[in-house]
């Protein structure tokens, strides 16, 4: 089984969450981790992994580059730039700025001077692999600076992991998504069996959530709800009558804890560090209702 957990905002504590139950899970399931947040990837971090087994650099994306010695300077380049990331160096030379081209290629179609611009496909980020101390693979990804395709990194993770699931013998991968709505997400919410989403009681939180929800819906999956810090906002009922309207069954709710920060900071899933928290209670018992609701 593929589970995704989303949350369409960052800073509801999906991965902090995600950590936890992975570590619940983990006895009794043969489990893999996915960290789809290849822009910002903490999971691996937050279940004490410092160090990678393996890595694998991803190539795919494009950017243009000026051969000086055939450029004539006539600047056309410059001015057709859609994104305006082509400028004038010290020396006179036509050069692309790498972190800010597209790979359209525009530039290289309205060269007068036929092979004087070409595309050069170059790094976009790197996949990798590790066993986390808990004896469970994860697989994260990371995102050079400016580079596109996320989305194609995150499906080369996922397909990573269903090779090493075959590989071991696993039975559930188990995808932490990036916040937003955007390619990362797409290609983490694409393929799953079942949809976990994470939301706090605010009005922000309630409006990108429901935002990720199309995402869900559009690929015909089940989704559930748990409610992170669901208690910093009493008077708020968006969140339950949303979730009521939808059909979305809500997994549980759990408390605020100002540990949480703590216990990223000892790169330990939170429920290992302060089992005892009203919040560890809460997400055992979420967790329980996945066994038995979701996994069954």
């Amino acid at each position: 089984m593929q589970i995704v957990i989303a949350s369409g905002k960052g800073g509801v504590g999906k991965s902090t969450v995600t950590a936890s139950l992975l570590y619940l899970l983990k006895d009794e399931y043969r489990l893999i981790a996915v960290d789809a947040d290849a822009e910002a990837p903490n999971l691996g971090l937050l279940l004490g992994v410092t160090e990678w087994e393996e890595e694998r650099e991803h190539v795919g994306a494009k950017i243009a580059r000026i051969n000086t010695e055939t450029c004539i300077r006539c600047g056309i380049c410059q001015m057709r730039c859609p994104y305006e990331c082509i400028y004038v160096d010290d020396e006179g030379n036509y050069v692309v700025n790498e972190l800010t081209c597209e790979g359209c290629n525009v530039c290289g179609l309205v060269c007068p001077v036929p092979g004087t611009i070409t595309l050069e496909q170059v790094r976009s980020g790197v996949i990798r692999k590790a066993t986390t101390k808990y004896g469970f693979p994860i697989i994260s990804a990371q995102l050079d600076v400016g580079r596109p395709e996320s989305g194609k990194l995150v499906t080369e993770e996922k397909e990573w992991a269903k090779q090493i699931m075959k590989e071991q013998n696993l039975e559930h991968m188990i995808v932490d998504s990036a916040a937003g709505i955007g390619c990362q997400v797409i290609a983490s919410v694409g393929g799953a069996d079942v949809a976990i989403l994470i939301a706090e009681p605010t009005p922000a939180s309630l409006s990108d959530v429901q935002r990720v929800y199309k995402v869900v819906q559009h690929f015909h999956e089940p989704a559930y709800l748990i409610i992170n810090k669901a208690d910093i906002n009493p008077g708020f009922t968006g969140l339950k009558e949303w979730a009521e309207q939808e059909g979305i069954p809500i997994l549980g709710e759990i408390p605020y804890d100002s540990a949480i920060p703590k216990s990223m900071s000892m790169l330990r899933p939170f429920i290992e560090a302060f089992p005892e928290s009203k919040a560890s209670q809460a997400i055992r018992e979420i967790a329980e209702v996945i066994k038995q609701e979701i996994i069954k």
